[in-house]
């Protein structure tokens, strides 16, 4: 698409340069033609979940050293793997013991590491899926899988697909949320809606792990009144739409037109919801907001739950790769343990609290596991033959371990659940059939999981 520079002028005075306009200026129009795409849908069966929180343990943290206790491994620390290792190792593959203890908890029993205690304290809550596999060797072809179904293709990430087939429940905020994004290992693709119309795409807030001051860019303008911001508005959205009757259907054309749109709604909606400040001091404690060790991951799991309350349909939260522990495993894991579990089992309770646990499925994984073989002297290499995910809430099973890996925690053998099973039971939680979600593009009807995947109906209620 080739926009005069006139216009490309106007568009970018109107997409960097929004701020304190009231919805209610926006013409009729205007507030019809940008709703379309993100009304909310009718799914394909009753859901079990109403949204998503996914939290994204970015680099892999170890299975054998969180939720799949192995004492054969224990007991055979420094010895020879007594199987083939996966293709990518080179090294002599000694067995490396996990250097935490483990024990169980909860009324379900199932076994967690010292290494989680908050989480642990979380353990009748969990659907906790040993029995993980995916494709990908690598970071950038784990994480794509991870969050587009494809290793190597540049196709809609699974926030997209669900802002695609199920809308928002709240017009004045992204379907689609996501929070410290990663900027290597594929970067805005993870987020990204690929051939989807652009609305569906992520709203981004920090990057990398890092929240930041946790505001939306260019939302604000301090140059122009509200008055001439409406205007400026209503005349950029006038020849877009005219530029858009010239041209005919052109998603390029009609994704700028709702994105300035939804970010002209997102004015008012947006810094409110955004402001974990607004949050009583028991609240931010519970999470671990102003500690040190946690404060930047508590931030960014609060303001995922108060997306959530708010109607946002999908929010990822990312860690940063922060969990890739090829030497150094022990004190890696803890600064990373650290972080995390204080705010992610402070998500837990507090959705629990509020009524809300049972319809948002909370999501827990890295792109991969890590190899129960020394990288190194104290290192553990990446495993993508089988780790552990773990669900909550939204229709999941609670307080169940489902499938196994072998006896070192190397190969997923039981049950095993791959990333397009989990992107189709994610889906079917949502009420959404992975069959019936499609969008024709370049002749072809795609899908999140492609010809493949099959819901995981053992770990559903």
């Amino acid at each position: 698409m080739t926009i005069p520079s006139s216009r490309r002028n106007v568009l970018k005075l109107a997409t960097f340069g929004l701020g304190g306009i009231a919805l209610n200026t926006l013409s009729a129009r205007n507030a019809q033609a940008a709703r379309k795409s993100l009304d909310s849908q009718r799914p394909h069966h009753p859901p079990k979940a109403h949204r998503v929180i996914f939290l994204f343990m970015h680099g892999g943290p170890s299975q054998v050293d969180t939720f799949d206790f192995k004492p054969q491994l224990q007991q055979d620390d420094g010895q020879q793997l007594p199987f083939s290792p996966a293709k990518n190792i080179s090294a002599t593959p000694k067995l490396l013991k996990s250097p935490w203890k483990f024990a169980r908890h909860g009324q379900c029993g199932q076994w967690v590491s010292e290494l989680l205690p908050h989480t642990a304290k979380h353990v009748d809550d969990l659907c906790i899926v040993r029995s993980m596999h995916s494709r990908g060797q690598s970071h950038g072809q784990a994480v794509s899988m991870l969050h587009t179904g494809s290793d190597n293709l540049v196709r809609p990430s699974v926030g997209a697909w669900v802002s695609y087939g199920l809308g928002t429940d709240n017009p004045n905020l992204p379907s689609f949320v996501s929070i410290s994004p990663a900027s290597g290992h594929g970067g805005p693709r993870n987020y990204g809606c690929a051939f989807l119309p652009a609305i569906h795409q992520a709203t981004t807030i920090g990057h990398s792990g890092d929240l930041g001051d946790a505001r939306i860019q260019h939302l604000g303008n301090s140059r122009l009144s509200a008055a001439d911001q409406q205007r400026q508005i209503e005349l950029l959205q006038a020849m877009n739409r005219d530029h858009l009757e010239q041209a005919g259907r052109d998603e390029q054309i009609e994704g700028a037109i709702e994105s300035v749109d939804l970010a002209y709604r997102m004015q008012n909606a947006a810094p409110e919801v955004l402001d974990v400040a607004h949050e009583p001091k028991h609240i931010q404690e519970l999470y671990g907001v102003g500690t040190k060790e946690a404060d930047n991951f508590a931030r960014q799991c609060l303001l995922a739950r108060r997306l959530a309350e708010s109607g946002v349909r999908y929010i990822e939260v990312s860690t940063g790769n922060k969990w890739d522990q090829h030497s150094n495993l022990k004190s890696g894991h803890e600064k990373n343990a650290l972080m995390t579990d204080q705010p992610i089992a402070a998500l837990l309770t507090d959705l629990k609290s509020r009524g809300m646990l049972d319809d948002t499925l909370v999501i827990w994984t890295g792109e991969f596991g890590r190899t129960p073989i020394a990288q190194g002297t104290n290192g553990r290499d990446h495993n993508p033959q089988g780790f552990t995910t773990w669900l909550a809430g939204g229709g999941a099973k609670a307080g169940i371990a489902y499938g196994n890996t072998d006896e070192y925690g190397y190969y997923a053998v039981e049950n095993r659940v791959h990333m397009h099973d989990l992107h189709a039971t994610i889906l079917h939680l949502l009420g959404v059939d992975h069959l019936r979600l499609t969008y024709r593009y370049a002749g072809r009807d795609f899908r999140l999981t492609d010809v493949y995947g099959e819901v995981v109906h053992d770990i559903l209620v």
